[in-house]
């Protein structure tokens, strides 16, 4: 398990704009749950579109590169149902998952430009 901290960032992480909703599911320490969806994500967090603001919670959600969970830090709201957060601790193989969906994501946003490019010298 790879315990995240502010300090152990080198600079800001890629981000990576999801072209496809991601549904994902706040546990919170009292049982309950927060249904949200994932818009933006990175090695270090995300942000999330929710319904309500939670504080501390475990995360999970499914990428095209598989089941990912973890544990996140919610910080400041960036509007009423934009909500960021920082993954505080991720398993090795969460990790990787969420790493293999950042280079996915980058990947077809750069054959999707590539395509505009090619098609813009007609």
């Amino acid at each position: 398990m790879t315990n995240l901290s502010p300090s152990q960032s080198s600079g800001r992480a890629t981000r990576a704009h999801l072209a496809e909703t991601i549904p994902a599911v706040l546990r919170l320490k009292d049982g309950g749950h927060i249904p949200g969806k994932l818009r933006v994500i990175s090695l270090t967090g995300a942000l999330l579109c929710l319904s309500q603001q939670g504080t501390k919670v475990k995360l999970m959600f499914l990428s095209s590169t598989g089941l990912v969970l973890g544990a996140a830090e919610m910080l400041s709201p960036i509007s009423w149902s934009l909500q960021p957060f920082r993954f505080v601790r991720l398993f090795d193989e969460d990790q990787r998952r969420v790493k293999a969906a950042i280079e996915s994501s980058i990947d077809e946003s750069r054959r999707d430009h590539e395509r505009i490019e090619r098609s813009r010298a007609w």
